[in-house]
């Protein structure tokens, strides 16, 4: 079994497949170490982290309105 058919699903259509796997992942696969991946890793949530600490926050203080800040603030 190849490592394509054990990371698909059999409801997936033949084209679904092409866009979920493509060569550039087996090259990445084949070339990339466990170090690699790690580090690769560490620097995405070293990126995501602050962004999610400080944009999520701001777009929730923006949407809600002040009358529901003050009726949760009641409670």
């Amino acid at each position: 079994m190849n490592p394509r058919a054990q990371n698909t699903t059999a409801s997936a259509t033949s084209a679904e497949l092409c866009q979920l796997w493509s060569p550039r992942v087996d090259a990445l696969d084949r070339h990339l170490s466990v170090n690699r991946w790690v580090l690769t890793a560490v620097t995405v949530v070293l990126i995501t982290y602050p962004i999610t600490r400080i944009v999520v926050p701001a777009l929730l203080h923006g949407m809600v309105p002040d009358v529901v800040r003050n009726v949760l603030n009641l409670m």
